[in-house]
């Protein structure tokens, strides 16, 4: 997938396989394939959404882009510099621009300490500040985050879900990263602040010029967010593109199920439901050919043989399937 911008984050063939415990003595080792060949570029501002099922893959993706977990296979680049090639020392420096927004923001936030070391804590450990600076510099993040320094000696069970949130965002641009990886930041948080989380994210990328992988289940929230996104199923992209193409035309059966199931409030042009028969394959036995094959209603019997390769078939929109829905 080529783009006149040089990405910030490059994935190319990455696979993330972990050994199943268990079985009987001198059987095949299996290994569940939670992400299996999946490659994609991502350019410097702009906020790159990754959706699909529970299960799917999509958190373990974003633990292999940012070291979490090693990967059994490919390469990641960011900014150019294959982060599994580095020595640890280097690895460390160029991982700090590199951070995470958690799903749970409670669990996320250790408990037993209070706002003010939550969000100093990266800066103590990275070093090269004095107190008075770290104080001043996280004061700083809290108004950015539109909470204040009252807060700095409050714990985190004192606040709302949203405001843990906040607190969780303060602490993840703590360094200054160019690259978040934001792993479903609304999805533990009531309906009524989803709005005010995303309105901050969005708020923070332009004012500090920060690169998304906005991970989501909710087609809605990265519609209204994302600028491209990538559709996964069972560890593999079925469908990537700008999200106004995928969204407009998507190609593949199984994004166009996904869409189907959007709310909407206009009932009369609700788009037909597209009911999915029979249940995702396990990630340890995966389908032979197409990993979509055993659900999509049109399947045939080169998609059970031969598993397709991500196509470019319209100017930046690629689609990994046999028989393209090209036409409605």
């Amino acid at each position: 997938m080529s783009n006149t911008n040089k990405p910030l984050v490059k994935i190319e063939n990455l696979k993330v396989h972990f050994p199943v415990k268990g079985g009987m003595p001198f059987a095949k080792k299996k290994y569940v394939k939670a992400v299996n060949g999946v490659s994609l570029e991502i350019l410097p501002g702009e906020t790159f959404g990754l959706v699909g099922e529970s299960g799917c893959g999509k958190s373990t993706l974003g633990n292999a882009i940012l070291g979490m977990q090693k990967p059994t296979e490919g390469k990641i680049y960011f900014k150019g510099q294959d982060l599994n090639a580095l020595p640890n020392k280097e690895f460390k420096e160029l991982r700090r621009g590199m951070q995470m927004i958690f799903q749970d923001p409670f669990s996320s936030l250790n408990p037993r300490f209070d706002v003010y070391h939550i969000i100093a804590e990266p800066m103590q450990i990275r070093g090269g500040m004095t107190e008075e600076q770290i104080h001043a510099r996280v004061s700083e993040l809290l108004h950015l985050v539109g909470l204040s320094d009252e807060d700095m000696p409050r714990y985190p069970s004192d606040f709302s879900g949203g405001q843990r949130q906040r607190i969780g965002i303060a602490r993840a641009i703590a360094l200054n990263p160019e690259f978040l990886v934001c792993d479903e930041p609304v999805s533990a948080l009531d309906v009524s602040v989803h709005a005010q989380i995303l309105n901050l994210l969005m708020d923070l990328q332009k004012e500090l010029g920060i690169t998304y992988l906005f991970i989501s289940h909710n087609l809605a929230v990265v519609k209204d967010v994302c600028s491209h996104v990538a559709v996964m199923y069972l560890g593999s992209i079925m469908e990537t593109g700008a999200t106004e193409d995928v969204f407009r035309s998507a190609m593949h059966p199984y994004t166009r199920s996904l869409l189907s199931a959007v709310l909407t409030v206009d009932v009369d042009h609700a788009p037909q439901r597209i009911i999915l028969e029979g249940d995702i394959p396990s990630p340890i036995n995966t389908p032979s050919g197409c990993p979509f094959s055993t659900r999509c209603p049109y399947a045939r019997e080169e998609c059970k043989k031969e598993k397709p390769e991500l196509r470019e078939l319209e100017k930046g929109h690629f689609v990994a399937c046999h028989f393209p829905m090209m036409e409605e």
